[in-house]
């Protein structure tokens, strides 16, 4: 009898190709490679096979191969797999910014969404995208975190950066700097850190997190001497989240608070603003680092780092911070299983299998 398990077990991880100038067919090529890749996850890639094919000889991976399937095919499991979403001809310019390179990376990544919805794949890893050249009447966002929450109606999410143990989130995202002060309230620092707490225990698995929250002013206020924001806004979201037995901490200054290494303390840590956080994390962790959005009903990572132009075609990118954003999307996958099994209602019955039949049906 022929074995179907590992085909039934196996996560189908989409994958949107990101800025075709840059060097997101680099690091997919070189990760998927590796045939042990195969054995862990089935991927379905969102993008071009003629630009697949010239970046496979310009690395000169010339054994690698793509199984071509429809948007609602069945892939090969022991293949690489690629969705067409273009027909067109496609200019590329290795290392430059590209209207045209915009213009496919919403393709792809419009079309990934559908797979999602679709449910024709599991997870979502993103590869990266120029801000600046994917905007247009259809893409009207900061980045993929934003666009994401709006396709999946998600209203409270929260961009969270992830390597091992560290699980860093940031309160105010892409927002001007001068603009983070006004931004901070007591209802959104408490809706973030609600955010958290639920993606650790229900995403990471762990039982009772500590969440440590940061300062925003140097020596996070020093009592109000530098600054008022952590006396009047983010202390009393802390007090609101142990109200609802959420066990929040701080807030730290956030220089001492990495320096002295305290982050290895808690479970996940909220820093105020997008520079306060990720400065300090993409010091500690740049080549392994992934990019994650808590908060949607659906997984999608992707690898920490940009576009890296400077280095596009050149044989360098790592696939790092790739293959960890391709572990982690899998792992949150069966951990949200998990985790809804573990909290079903014990006294739920299922319907009889004839009426689930016919629903399907």
């Amino acid at each position: 009898m022929q074995k179907t398990s590992d085909k039934i077990k196996k996560v189908k991880v989409g994958i949107s190709h990101g800025d075709i100038n840059g060097i997101g067919y680099e690091i997919i090529l070189k990760s998927l490679s590796d045939p042990r890749m195969m054995d862990l996850f089935t991927p379905i890639i969102y993008g071009s096979s003629k630009v697949a094919s010239y970046y496979r000889k310009a690395i000169g991976l010339k054994d690698m191969n793509f199984n071509i399937i429809e948007k609602s095919g069945t892939p090969h499991h022991k293949k690489a797999n690629l969705i067409e979403v273009t027909n067109k001809e496609v200019k590329i310019e290795m290392g430059k910014s590209s209207q045209a390179a915009g213009e496919l990376a919403y393709s792809a990544l419009e079309s990934s969404v559908e797979g999602l919805k679709q449910n024709n794949v599991d997870v979502l890893v993103t590869a990266p995208i120029n801000k600046h050249n994917i905007q247009s009447e259809s893409f009207d966002f900061p980045g993929h975190t934003e666009y994401l929450a709006k396709k999946f109606n998600a209203e409270d999410y929260l961009m969270l950066m992830v390597s091992g143990g560290l699980r860093l989130g940031v309160v105010t995202g892409h927002i001007p700097i001068q603009k983070v002060p006004e931004a901070l309230t007591v209802d959104l620092i408490l809706s973030k850190i609600r955010i958290l707490h639920k993606s650790l225990v229900q995403d990471f698995g762990i039982a009772k997190p500590k969440i440590a929250l940061l300062g925003l002013n140097p020596h996070a206020g020093d009592e109000g001497l530098l600054g008022k924001e952590e006396i009047d806004v983010i202390i009393p979201a802390i007090q609101k989240a142990f109200e609802e037995e959420i066990l929040a901490f701080g807030p730290f200054p956030a220089d001492g608070f990495f320096g002295a290494s305290s982050y290895k303390n808690y479970d996940g840590i909220l820093a105020m603003y997008h520079d306060q956080g990720m400065i300090a994390f993409k010091t500690l962790s740049f080549d392994s680092g992934v990019n994650y959005t808590a908060g949607l009903p659906i997984v999608r990572t992707s690898p920490a780092h940009g576009t890296a132009y400077e280095i596009a075609g050149k044989r360098q990118a790592s696939t790092a911070s790739f293959n960890q954003a391709i572990y982690l999307a899998i792992d949150i996958f069966k951990n949200r299983k998990m985790h809804a099994e573990l909290t079903k209602d014990p006294l739920e019955v299922s319907a009889p299998e004839e009426n689930n039949h016919n629903e399907k049906a």
